[in-house]
């Protein structure tokens, strides 16, 4: 999940502004934890799509 959807519980505003210390620290440890979280959607559909090209032309090689 993308942390621009997640909303604070603390203070009610969305975590990806970092209104308050929770908000921050929260951005922070998901930024960290893994670093595809970073990612927009759009991104990530190219890079499995880029992914799904190189598995069907490497398929096509070996026939």
């Amino acid at each position: 999940m993308t942390y621009d959807r997640l909303v604070c519980a603390n203070c009610a505003a969305p975590v990806n502004e970092g209104r308050c210390p929770v908000c921050r620290a929260n951005r922070q440890r998901l930024q960290q934890e893994n670093f595809l979280s970073g990612m927009n959607p759009m991104a990530l559909i190219a890079l499995l799509a880029v992914l799904v090209a190189a598995v069907a032309l490497l398929a096509h090689q070996t026939v």
